[in-house]
């Protein structure tokens, strides 16, 4: 767009691949250059976000690619004067991708967060924690205990909860009330993605 041709561009590994194209065909690029005023680029964390927001709201399956336009809305990089359409197109994802996307999905939102807790290796720490999150109103989905990881002494354990939540204010709050439980939480940080167009 930026050069007015039609050039060649190096393309990464993309949950949106109906969009991952290298070298747009002569015709698209010219109807693009005559109707297009702007391309924004989202990332893979939008696009799983703007999914799981189909899903959850407009019970509607779009896959990745369909989904971009959404997940620049929610985004926020669209700056837009009355009512406005985003076209959904495409139901292409298999059951397995869907699950994936829809975990991703939850952790881009921090509704599903991985916390992870060193403890002293001493019986009932694992059910303090757990009672812990309980009380928080969260729920533990997967539990990692392990007394083998690199840079653990050899009196602790590692302990890595997989937690459902609300969003992020109740994120912080359940680690606030694990703090104030005398552990020492952490979150465990996702991956950085890379933008795609839309």
């Amino acid at each position: 767009m930026k050069s007015g041709k039609l050039t060649e561009v190096v393309t990464t590994p993309t949950i949106a691949d109906g969009i991952a194209v290298s070298k747009p065909g002569r015709i698209p690029f010219e109807l693009i250059k005559k109707h297009v005023d702007k391309v924004v680029t989202v990332s893979e964390n939008e696009i799983a976000k703007a999914i799981l927001v189909l899903l959850e709201r407009a019970k509607q399956v779009v896959e990745p690619a369909g989904a971009v336009g959404v997940a620049a809305l929610i985004a926020g990089k669209l700056k837009l004067k009355g009512k406005t359409v985003v076209i959904l197109s495409g139901g292409n994802m298999d059951p397995l991708l869907l699950q994936r996307v829809v975990r991703h999905g939850l952790a881009a939102a921090e509704r599903y967060t991985t916390i992870s807790v060193m403890l002293p290796d001493r019986p009932g720490q694992l059910a303090l924690t757990a009672e812990v999150i309980a009380k928080a109103n969260a729920n533990v989905v997967e539990v990692l205990h392990t007394r083998h990881g690199l840079g653990l002494k050899i009196s602790e354990v590692e302990l890595n909860l997989s937690v459902e939540t609300s969003g992020h204010e109740h994120t912080l709050e359940v680690l606030k009330a694990l703090k104030q439980a005398g552990l020492k939480p952490r979150i465990i940080e996702a991956a950085k993605t890379n933008p795609r167009s839309v």
